[in-house]
């Protein structure tokens, strides 16, 4: 981890912890330091990943409750050759496990299977859970939220390509031929980690 990626990932915590004071302080003369702690987070972090201090003030809406880290859900697929399926991101043109942020009022579980459906047309089945990652343990690049991953095993049930309008391609890839990666969704090692505990029935891995 670099010294950028580690100051980003400690004004994240300045951030939340600014945050959480906002929520449980909002009536008392500490409600002020904590909106100008949050102010000095958000100006740090527009120093850190180069984007405008507004932009990022939009980009965060005000917590209402105990800030927390986001939740991303990944689903792996893999065929009878031991191919695994992978999405090419339109945004980037990289390519990625089918997934994205879990939205309130779903399970895990429920959540993976729609993101499957909706980047790929097929519909899914979860195996198990096959990892908990923490992105701040892996070189993606530095980004604003802090992040879980949720790994599932999953198996193709029935469909066809039918992708949503982030997705320009669905394909299979042997793991040795692996095309460009969206650096930021998936990571080759995290990639031959998933699928090594797939294959080899592991337990499930954890950060």
């Amino acid at each position: 981890m670099d010294i950028s990626e580690n100051l980003l990932n400690q004004i994240k915590q300045v951030k939340s912890l600014a945050e959480a004071g906002l929520v449980f302080n909002k009536e008392n003369y500490d409600a002020e330091r904590y909106e100008e702690l949050r102010s000095l987070a958000l100006e740090m972090m527009s120093i850190v990943s180069d984007k405008p201090v507004d932009q990022l003030k939009d980009f965060f809406l005000p917590e209402q409750d105990y800030p927390t880290a986001k939740v991303d859900v990944r689903g792996l697929i893999l065929n009878d050759q031991n191919q695994v399926l992978l999405v090419q991101e339109t945004v980037d043109h990289k390519w990625t496990l089918p997934g994205g942020w879990a939205d309130v009022g779903l399970t895990p579980a429920e959540n993976v299977l729609k993101e499957i459906e909706e980047e790929t047309g097929f519909k899914a089945e979860v195996i198990r859970l096959l990892a908990v990652l923490d992105k701040r343990n892996y070189p993606h690049p530095p980004q604003t939220h802090y992040v879980y991953k949720l790994c599932f095993l999953c198996k193709i049930q029935e469909g066809s390509f039918d992708p949503n309008f982030d997705i320009g391609g669905v394909d299979w890839f042997d793991m040795n031929k692996l095309p460009e990666l969206s650096a930021d969704r998936i990571l080759e090692e995290q990639l031959v980690k998933l699928v090594k505990i797939a294959q080899d029935d592991n337990p499930v891995y954890f950060d």
